[in-house]
């Protein structure tokens, strides 16, 4: 696991230098999943994470990272969350290979760690998503993971489009 972080890693700054016009205020932190420090405590207005619960769920550091945001956010702070959504009813032991999370899950997470749900959008809905593919959730785009599937289906994972995605907007309280 460490030689994939370390490749991507690299990636994403080779990504940020060839922009340097787009991303020249970026800047990258490396955490320790088990205790992330995003930075001094109360410094940052907004934290947004796109599709990465479900693997901080698979390397059990879901709850850790969550703290790691509201310790970084100031008070009335916004944590912003997308994440690919599992069927109605699921469990997480039921879905948890899958790449898919419960949205009840994802928001326990998040009010454990103190924060308060605001807002949630279906901008990222995608009601073709039906969540049982061979291989989860990468079976879609952009991953299309087709290991294992005949070529003659292929095309209907392409044609679903992206997961079905919860989008929420929690927000670290005011102080006291």
């Amino acid at each position: 696991a460490t030689e994939y972080y370390t490749k991507a890693n690299q990636g994403f700054r080779d990504k940020l230098a060839a922009r340097s016009d787009v991303y020249a205020n970026a800047s990258v932190i490396e955490v320790d999943p088990a205790a992330p420090v995003f930075g001094e405590p109360g410094s940052a207005d907004v934290v947004l994470t796109f599709r990465n619960v479900h693997n901080w769920v698979g390397a059990g550091s879901e709850a850790a990272m969550f703290k790691g945001f509201f310790d970084v956010l100031a008070p009335g702070g916004v944590l912003g969350v997308v994440e690919h959504r599992a069927a109605p009813g699921k469990t997480l032991e039921e879905v948890k290979e899958s790449g898919y999370l419960p949205e009840d899950y994802v928001i326990g997470l998040a009010t454990a760690a103190g924060f308060v749900l605001e807002e949630k959008s279906e901008i990222n809905a995608n009601p073709a998503d039906t969540k049982d593919h061979p291989n989860g959730v990468w079976t879609l785009p952009p991953s299309l993971n087709m290991e294992g599937i005949a070529e003659a289906d292929q095309a209907k994972y392409q044609a679903i489009g992206e997961s079905d995605r919860m989008t929420l907007k929690f927000v670290k309280p005011a102080a006291q």
